[in-house]
């Protein structure tokens, strides 16, 4: 197969900030046709997870996103720091921080692009379980977040019924409650 790589002939920043970086890229495809401009959104790397506590119930989150202009329930997560050593070092800081849990077990079920087509980086996925409440939740200056504790059967009527909207966090729910044998594949 021909490669479909596009080659990066210019790179310009437009806009540094700690949330958000915005360049605009002048590239050629494999054709020979000049693409320019071309918007690429820069963002750390993510982590999320679903999150089990020891009685074996879903710990999931509920908090407003401005971006949406709704208050959604999703699964704990968030940005990598600069100082996390991994994926899993990142996501079980987050889970702490934002429900006060720490969990016996994490398995990674990979990652996915948040919007290839515009942004540059990678959603890491995990399923934590053996959660054990050890302290108050740690929240970020902007985070107000409200804990709620599911049953995996309610978690699963929420993915078939559009009840969760962060489609990131469908797709971890989803690829864990496959790994846990929770949901049968049609």
């Amino acid at each position: 197969m021909a490669s479909l790589d596009w080659k990066l002939l210019h790179s310009e920043y437009l806009y540094r900030d700690e949330w958000l970086t915005a360049r605009k890229d002048r590239c050629i495809t494999p054709a020979g046709k000049i693409v320019d401009p071309y918007y690429v959104l820069e963002y750390p790397g993510w982590v999320n997870a679903l999150a089990i506590g020891e009685d074996g119930r879903a710990i999931m989150v509920r908090q407003y996103r401005q971006g949406f202009g709704q208050t959604l329930l999703e699964i704990p997560g968030g940005a990598m720091d600069p100082e996390d050593a991994s994926p899993e070092v990142a996501v079980r800081r987050e889970l702490l921080e934002e429900t006060g849990h720490t969990f016996d077990n994490v398995v990674y079920l990979g990652e996915t692009c948040p919007n290839a087509a515009s942004s540059n980086n990678v959603m890491h996925m995990f399923l934590a379980s053996g959660g054990k409440l050890v302290q108050e939740q740690q929240l970020d200056q902007n985070e107000e977040i409200e804990i709620v504790y599911l049953t995996l059967e309610e978690v699963k009527q929420l993915i078939l019924n559009n009840g969760i909207k962060q489609s990131l966090h469908v797709t971890c729910v989803m690829y864990a409650l496959l790994h846990m044998q929770q949901m049968k594949m049609l």
